[in-house]
């Protein structure tokens, strides 16, 4: 049972108990210097405090617990990415790659040595299984369902993972705490920021984790669409695609960052039009519901977190999937994962180009 010291998990971990499942407990010693940041914010889930809750708990609850410590693959892994897609001009989701790289892996893993049947997380999410596969669903909470984090898992992941908060939404798992007598638990709150930036500015984040920042990525032209120089950005790793506010220029209408040239170190600035498109490319693709799709399949295509999806058709090419939205949509954000559902089930996702 993977631990945070959170709400989720911990009622996640209640729920399975109750149900006569025998548990271990596994919460992830992330990186030191972020547990020391959020322990100065007295939040997150990488805090040492979190740390201590979830093992406070696995034994109030009565299993056994254990720290699994996954500084090395963490920095070596999901940071690396995350600093040098800014470095290339994208917007990356680490969360999207800690999960099914490091979270996954490293806990399946540890499933394996302990004689453990199954993992569990207190993921928004449910699985559902046809045609001898399994596939992501959404969580009946879809306010707070989770399955666009969760699209890279792999089957042999699916399998053993069970979601035991996917038919729940938020409010009854407050209430499960409540009624178990845990009255601050079902009153925490959460963190909606990147585990490793608590004060969710990647901007500081860079400047201070790569070498000569300041003077690699220095100030360069901000233009338009045709080339025109508008003016001068600070460095182009620290804009991100549909971005209008903290801009620095003012234009004398509501302009967005459209695109970033990292060669050229030129931000392209335009307006809603131009900032919303109607076709993209996913690579990386991973199939969840389907061994393999056929060309013009009728999907919801999502391309933010917070996004509801357009209708899209999809064309799978030579190991990417190009997808043609049947309405423009607003930032297509390289780095960032499109995720493709029939209905609530997930048919997978990729990383736009």
């Amino acid at each position: 049972m993977a631990m945070s010291g959170g709400i989720d998990s911990t009622v996640a971990a209640m729920l399975l108990k109750e149900q006569g499942y025998e548990l271990i407990g596994v919460t992830y010693r992330v990186y030191d210097q972020i547990a020391q940041a959020c322990l100065e914010k007295e939040k997150g889930c990488c805090s040492v405090n979190a740390i201590f809750e979830a093992r406070h708990m696995a034994q109030e609850l009565g299993f056994e617990h254990h720290i699994l410590d996954i500084r090395q693959d963490f920095k070596e892994l999901v940071i690396r990415d995350f600093i040098d897609e800014y470095l290339h001009g994208h917007t990356p989701n680490p969360c999207v790659l800690c999960n099914s790289v490091i979270k996954w892996g490293r806990l399946i893993a540890m499933a394996d040595t302990l004689g453990c049947d199954h993992i569990a997380t207190g993921h928004y999410a449910r699985i559902g299984r046809a045609g001898g596969r399994f596939f992501l669903q959404k969580g009946v909470d879809e306010t707070k369902d989770q399955t666009y984090f969760l699209w890279k898992l792999t089957q042999e992941n699916l399998a053993r993972t069970l979601f035991p908060l996917g038919e729940l939404t938020k409010k009854e798992v407050r209430q499960i705490a409540l009624r178990r007598g845990y009255e601050r638990l079902s009153q925490k709150s959460e963190s909606q920021e990147i585990c490793f930036i608590p004060d969710n500015d990647y901007r500081a984040f860079l400047a201070e984790h790569v070498e000569n920042y300041s003077e690699t990525f220095g100030p360069g032209l901000f233009v338009d669409t045709s080339g025109k120089p508008l003016g001068r950005h600070q460095g182009f790793p620290n804009y991100t695609i549909g971005q209008r506010k903290g801009l620095g220029i003012a234009l004398g209408r509501p302009m967005f960052v459209v695109s970033i040239d990292p060669l050229r170190n030129e931000v392209v600035l335009g307006t809603r039009e131009e900032l919303q498109g109607t076709t993209f490319q996913a690579n990386h693709v991973n199939l969840m519901k389907y061994e393999s799709i056929p060309d013009g399949l009728e999907v919801t295509a999502k391309i933010r977190y917070r996004n509801a999806g357009v209708p899209a058709l999809l064309h799978p090419q030579d190991g990417h999937i190009r997808g043609e939205c049947q309405t423009p949509v607003d930032s297509i954000t390289p780095g960032q994962s499109v995720v493709f559902y029939e209905g609530s089930d997930v048919v997978g996702g990729g990383i736009l180009a």
